[in-house]
């Protein structure tokens, strides 16, 4: 059987098949490589990204490059890396925002991230911890949840934004224990922790690295950490799935390449990633910022995001949240 290609197919094909000979002859990278990061430049994720494309860059003598392209919840990033050529030399940053939540908060978007990326690795997750006020009566999910129940209506609890993680992470918590509260949108997270310490609300979730200095004091009062374990950081606060078995609403780091990228490029990529996330003073360094390091081949990572995109597709559906 023959298969004959029309010009519009054979030029689409140019450049997998450019970049595949170029892996065959050991020259990639043979170019600068660029990760798009599509939001704000300092946040714990793209401090990962940052990390492992600064020892990408040493170990394979070609500059590895974290290029921030933010804005419109991390679409027009992400837009960006779907159209780039599939060459091997332009990758995506994802997390939960912009690789699992805006798909599902979004549906007039002009990419589709299932058919447009495919997985490289999965570097890190961050958890999350839910944090009340001290004048709470409460020391744990359990009594947190019947104070609910037993005071209708008395609970509020603060988010950065509609359809934020946080938020998000919140609605999967209500769904998952019964836990009964109102949603309190805000802009950013430092603000929500100002709405619990005027006592306008009494509850969030809110990313590690933000909390010790307002637990250290007694402001705030760790009830559980939203990841499938306890953090190193915080060793005492158990994590929601000690009550709630298989409960998992922690933040993650993925890297994704556009779809067409040969898969030795991609698996290439993956093996290097794994051997930077192995040194010991990169796995030291995302220690401090509360960082569980994952590593995960290009198959591995496609099945944790399947896996992200119906959790966070759900968390969405089950608040009602659409983007503004």
């Amino acid at each position: 059987m023959s298969i004959t290609l029309g010009r519009r197919g054979l030029m689409a094909l140019l450049p997998a098949l450019g970049a595949s000979q170029a892996l065959a002859q050991g020259s990639w990278p043979r170019a600068g490589v660029r990760f798009i990061f599509p939001f704000t430049p300092g946040s714990a994720v793209d401090v990962v990204a940052r990390l492992v494309a600064q020892d990408l860059s040493a170990r394979l003598g070609q500059p590895f490059i974290v290029e921030s392209r933010t804005g419109a919840g991390g679409s027009i990033g992400t837009e960006v890396a779907a159209r780039a050529r599939p060459d091997g030399e332009t990758f995506l940053v994802g997390s939960p925002g912009n690789m699992a939540i805006g798909p599902a908060m979004m549906p007039n978007l002009t990419y589709d991230v299932a058919r447009d990326f495919v997985a490289v690795s999965h570097l890190a997750t961050f958890p999350q911890v839910l944090v009340v006020s001290p004048s709470l009566p409460v020391r744990n999910l359990a009594e947190l949840v019947a104070y609910s129940k037993a005071n209708p209506g008395r609970l509020n609890y603060a988010s950065s934004g509609v359809g934020a993680t946080n938020h998000l992470a919140m609605e999967m918590l209500r769904a998952a224990t019964g836990l009964t509260a109102t949603h309190v949108p805000y802009r950013g997270g430092l603000v929500t922790l100002q709405a619990i310490l005027s006592n306008d609300v009494q509850m969030c979730i809110e990313g590690i690295l933000t909390l010790p200095p307002f637990l250290a004091d007694n402001r705030l009062r760790a009830i559980a950490v939203t990841g499938a374990e306890r953090s190193a950081l915080m060793p005492d606060v158990p994590a929601v799935a000690e009550t709630v078995p298989g409960f998992d609403a922690g933040a993650w780091v993925m890297l994704f390449a556009p779809a067409g990228t040969p898969a030795p490029i991609v698996e290439r990529l993956s093996a290097e990633v794994a051997v930077s996330l192995a040194k010991p003073e990169i796995r030291a360094r995302l220690a401090e910022l509360g960082a569980t390091v994952t590593g995960a081949t290009p198959e591995q990572a496609a099945t944790i995001h399947r896996q992200e995109l119906t959790k966070w597709r759900r968390a969405v559906e089950a608040s009602g949240a659409v983007a503004g």
